[in-house]
């Protein structure tokens, strides 16, 4: 069987400049504009998660931080909107904001590992 990973998560957005934009100054990260209604990152990866309890009604998206306080702090000052504080859960912590569009997304911090 080919075994498949998860790099690459899509949203819609109103804007796509805009959008880069928000996620260059909230992330730090670089985007490529692919024409003028399409911008993207490239050479990342990611996982997936499939969440039983939750009553997620679209993605979440989650981004990995190695300082969660930072990241809430950044995501702010670029325009990000908190709407789930800061919490713990069994491997980590993490917070949700919404983007511009209203897209929420997670950012999370592993748990230290105990030497």
């Amino acid at each position: 069987m080919a075994k498949l990973k998860l790099n690459y998560v899509e949203l819609p957005v109103t804007d796509s400049e805009l959008a880069a934009s928000f996620y260059e100054k909230a992330f730090g990260v670089d985007f490529e504009r692919f024409g003028p209604t399409y911008a993207g990152t490239v050479k990342a990866h990611a996982d997936l998660g499939l969440d039983g309890d939750s009553h997620l009604t679209a993605p979440l998206p989650n981004f990995e931080t190695d300082d969660l306080e930072g990241a809430l702090e950044q995501i702010e000052a670029a325009g990000g909107k908190i709407v789930h504080p800061i919490f713990e859960f069994p491997g980590g912590r993490r917070f949700h904001f919404a983007d511009p569009d209203g897209h929420v997304i997670g950012v999370w911090q592993p748990a230290e590992e105990d030497d």
